[in-house]
This record gives structure tokens, sequence and C-alpha cells, in this order.
């Protein structure tokens, strides 16, 4: 109740004043207070804290201003703020990177929410398309006899059929495997053949749609921040998305040979363990998480 009681207090009197007498003492507003003080992800982060909690409307729905708008939007906040251009050369281009970033973050979510929804379709000729990719790019000196097959199971899929395995992530889960294949294939082929460890084995195709939750959920929940804005230095995309897959999944195999698990049944405790190790990570204000081969 005392935190709840403080939290009230400081958003609705105690930063008003704060921010009125540190106006007064340095002769400029918070946001160029921050451009002032920081750098990398904790300048963006407190701009966009600054922006949502402010209760000037036009500061406040600058998160969520078109890319179009952007200039305009700007302009807007400088004459709201009393900043002149002539004086604070700089606040143009510093908030329009901050801008591109939180909004881009938003649109971020929103890309990879659509693909997540849209379920794998076996009547779709692009989706089969992706799927024997898939086959080709991990086993390409083995011919797969069928497309029904329990040959699948050899890249980790749970039965004959792995549309069935993509229910929960939907496309976005194959798009994931694909790209990693693709990109990193020397280390998809290795991390392939450690998962068929006889001990230590687990399941390549379906970890990796697991780890593709992983991915989404940090994004929804808001822990990629961070990263994305040390990482990317204007807007982020699909790509910088699938980047971050990629080292999870690289990650995630260390991890778990590392940790030397008894059993693949304790396969969600050691997930969660990682789960752990990564927010934590991604907690770090100079978190640039990538994967480094």
């Amino acid at each position: 109740m005392f935190v709840s009681l403080w939290e009230f207090f400081y958003g609705h009197f105690f930063r008003f004043w704060m921010k009125w007498v540190l106006r007064q003492m340095t002769g400029k507003c918070e946001l160029q207070r921050i451009f002032d003080t920081y750098g990398g992800a904790q300048r963006t982060y407190r701009i966009e804290n600054s922006l949502t909690y402010s209760k000037n409307k036009v500061l406040q729905n600058a998160t969520r201003v078109s890319e179009s708008e952007l200039d305009r939007c700007i302009a807007n906040i400088m004459k709201e703020k009393n900043i002149c251009p002539e004086k604070d050369t700089s606040f143009q281009i510093c908030m329009r990177t901050c801008l591109l970033q939180i909004t881009g973050y938003k649109q971020l979510y929103h890309d990879v929410e659509n693909v997540r929804k849209k379920p794998y379709d076996s009547a779709n000729a692009q989706h089969e398309k992706m799927l024997l990719k898939l086959w080709s790019l991990l086993m390409p000196t083995k011919k797969l006899t069928a497309r029904i097959s329990k040959q699948w199971a050899d890249i980790g899929f749970q039965g004959d059929d792995p549309k069935t395995d993509f229910r929960g992530m939907g496309i976005l889960g194959l798009i994931n495997l694909v790209y990693f294949s693709e990109n990193y294939t020397s280390e998809a082929h290795q991390i392939l053949s450690r998962s068929n460890h006889p001990k230590l084995g687990y399941s390549y195709a379906i970890v990796g749609i697991n780890l593709t939750e992983m991915a989404y959920s940090l994004l929804k929940s808001e822990a990629l921040k961070l990263h994305l804005y040390n990482f990317v230095p204007g807007v982020p995309t699909m790509e910088h998305f699938h980047q971050f897959y990629c080292y999870l999944v690289y990650e995630f195999d260390k991890f778990w040979l590392e940790e030397e698990p008894e059993s693949i049944m304790y396969f969600n405790l050691y997930r969660e363990k990682f789960h752990e190790r990564i927010k934590g990570l991604l907690m770090d204000c100079n978190a640039v998480l990538t994967l480094k081969t």
C-alpha cells in the first residue's frame, strides 16, 4: 500500500515539481536533459517513459506516431517545450532516432504477432515449399522419400507430418527454423548432430519452435527493448527478431550441453532456467545479445 501511495504522489505531484525545479536550474526540459546525460538504450528508454507519462497529449501521442508524421511530431514537441532549434541543434536528430526505435518496436511486435497467428497450411504451396527447404538445408545428402514420413523425426519433429507441430507458433516457427538453417547452416548442422546425442539429445525442430515462443514472449513483454534499442540504431524489423532467435538457438544448445540434464523429461525445468538467464541478460542497459560463432 505504501508503494502504491508513493507512486501516486510521485506521479501526480513530486515529479511535476521536480521537473519544474530542474528546468529553472538548467534552462532545459526533461527531454533535453535525458539527451545530455544518457546514450544508447538508456536514452531511448527514458525518453519513452518521459513521453508516455507526460500529461501533454502532444508528447503522449509521439510514441504512436507514424514514420511519415515524424518530422511534424518533433516540430510540435519542440514548440510545446519551447526548444529553439538554433540553440539545441542536436535535439531533432536525437528525438528522431528515439522515436524510430520506440514506434518501430511497437510495429515489430504487431508484425511478429500477425505472422504467429497464421497457421501452417499444407494446402499453401509457399508453406510446403518452405518446409521442404528446411529438410534440404538440414539434410542435404539425404532425400525425403515422402511428404508425410517418419523421416521428419530425423530433424526433430514429433510425428510423420510436421504441420501438427506448428500449432502454437503458426508459420512463425517454421520461418525461424528456416532462417537459422539458411543463415547459419554450419551451426545448424552441428546443433542438429548434437541433438542426436544418445544421452543429451533433444528434438531439434520441437525445441526450435519452443524457442520461437520464448523470443515471441520476450518481445511481447517488452523485455527485448534494451537489446533492440542498443542493437538497432533505427527501426527494428523482422530481420532483427530472427537474429535474436538465432542467438537463442545457439545459446540454448550450449546451455543444454553444459547442464547435462539427466533426461529430456526435465526439459521444461531447464528451459525455464535458460529463460530466466536470458531475461537477466536483457535487463542490462547495455545488453546486445547477438550470435557469436
